[in-house]
């Protein structure tokens, strides 16, 4: 053994060791509290990112003026179940399996213990806490509500609790949620503004150390309710509809359709002969406005809290919806409408008033949240950090956006492309530079096949089977057969 040191020498190193002590304190104390902020069913119809011209999203713009809004920001499927299981995991479906509205992903073989974005944080010293619709829905199946292993503390549940006797709407399918209209008199009524009471009330009295807060708000998704005052922001007789083109659908392959071959949401055909496509389109913009309003009043809580200055709050939505294009309303589409989302982050570490027009994946918010929180890096994910475009917008990405809707259906969505690839290898191509509508499909043209080349290459190669018990929206192709949800559809059998 060595000789013990001397007094001086042994005094050094223990002031040494102080150091090293305190600066490792240091560093824990100044890890930025995260807020998580998710929205259902919010397309790009906010104001900054312009989706339509009369949305008025006042507070989900100065969130983006204060950080960095991602304007090429895209989900990893167009269906909730699927999109919040990638979130969370950091994984693709197309590598979990989970494609349809059930099952919970722990039903997965393999993913059992899978450690979540929430799990993650915990292991670091983070108090995780979540309200509303994080997963799906809401609550992971039969899990008790104090139970602290998924997330520690369980806010309110939420749900579409207020809702009239009878639907305003009687629509082809008699599902009770797609409906839309003026309820309730109150804002203090509906369980996204309890969900924000529920949030406000952490913020006031927050964990002890760092927290990650996650509050998931479900306007706009059905039914599109809101009071009064959010619908008098639109008035009908001015209100602006989305770009149609009546042959939209012509030059589409077959098995397009099969993606969203049998849903609840009305067809754009329908709408027109019932004139309710202005009611829709004027709900939806309602209820975004009133779900902007419920951000602002947590984002308000968070600046009054004085907290703000070292939280990263994090924005996003987990698909898109249609409202007329191609001719269907509703996600379930491999097309700019059901693929593009909102992604803002703002923040210590953060640009200001930014926008970024590299490609973006909501696959990407795992390993970019824990690299802003100065966490160790996590294997196993498959999307990218976002750090490096969150402090120059224009640093290089050469990564394209996935999104995956059921097995081996993919879009591959660059700066200036749109690539998809059905199960029976029938393909789209949009120039959207050209086209940002989607109108024209250029995948037959043989001057493009040089860049089909190129984009096939980024489609995910790994293309495993639905979970079991896998249900809700499921498309499976087999032995040159499309099978929807279990039954076979016919050759022959028209669109509906």
């Amino acid at each position: 053994m060595g000789r013990p040191p001397a007094g001086d020498e042994m005094n050094r190193l223990l002031a040494a060791v102080a150091v090293l002590i305190s600066g490792s304190f240091a560093v824990a104390a100044e890890r930025p509290n995260v807020l998580f902020i998710a929205i259902d069913d919010l397309n790009d119809w906010i104001g900054c990112l312009g989706g339509h011209p009369q949305a008025k999203t006042p507070n989900i713009d100065r969130l983006a003026a204060r950080g960095t809004l991602f304007t090429n920001a895209h989900c990893q499927s167009p269906l909730c179940n699927p999109s919040r299981t990638s979130v969370l995991t950091g994984l693709r479906p197309s590598t979990t399996g989970v494609y349809a509205l059930a099952p919970w992903f722990r039903t997965a073989k393999g993913f059992e213990t899978t450690e979540t974005l929430f799990q993650f944080f915990h292991r670091h010293g983070y108090t995780t806490l979540t309200t509303g619709k994080v997963f799906h829905d809401a609550y992971p199946p039969k899990l008790d509500r104090a139970d602290g292993k998924e997330v520690e503390v369980w806010g309110h549940h939420g749900g579409w609790t207020a809702r009239p006797k009878t639907k305003f709407v009687k629509t082809p399918d008699a599902n009770p949620l797609v409906d839309w209209g003026v309820y309730p008199d109150k804002d203090e009524d509906q369980d996204d503004w309890k969900i924000a009471d529920w949030a406000i009330e952490q913020l006031r009295k927050p964990p002890t150390g760092p927290w990650f807060l996650a509050v998931g708000f479900r306007h706009p998704h059905v039914p599109c309710y809101a009071s009064q005052k959010w619908f008098d922001l639109y008035p009908e007789d001015k209100l602006v509809l989305p770009p149609v083109k009546d042959d939209d659908r012509d030059d589409l392959p077959r098995f397009a359709s099969y993606l969203h071959w049998s849903l609840p949401e009305p067809r754009l055909k329908w709408l027109q002969e019932n004139e309710q496509w202005k009611p829709l389109v004027r709900a939806y913009l309602a209820s975004i406005s009133f779900v902007d309003a419920q951000v602002g009043r947590v984002l308000d809580a968070l600046k009054a809290t004085g907290l703000e200055k070292n939280t990263v709050v994090v924005l996003w939505s987990d698909h898109g919806w249609h409202l007329g294009e191609k001719g269907i309303t509703g996600k379930n589409t491999l097309w700019e409408r059901s693929t593009r989302v909102p992604l803002i982050v703002a923040g210590p570490g953060v640009t200001a008033a930014q926008k970024c027009h590299r490609p973006a994946e909501l696959l990407d918010l795992y390993p970019t949240l824990a690299e802003l929180a100065g966490l160790p890096r996590k294997d196993g994910l498959e999307g990218h950090s976002l750090v490096a475009q969150l402090r120059n917008a224009n640093a290089e990405r050469k990564r394209p956006a996935i999104t995956t809707h059921n097995q081996n259906n993919h879009a591959v969505r660059t700066e200036g492309w749109r690539y998809i690839r059905y199960a029976d290898e029938s393909e789209e191509l949009y120039d959207l530079d050209r086209d940002p509508n989607e109108w024209t499909n250029l995948a037959k043209e043989p001057k493009h096949a040089g860049t089909i080349r190129e984009l096939r290459e980024w489609l995910p190669k790994l293309n495993v089977k639905a979970v079991p018990r896998s249900a809700g929206r499921l498309l499976e192709y087999v032995d040159g057969t499309a099978y929807w949800e279990g039954k076979p559809i016919r050759p022959d059998e028209p669109f509906r």
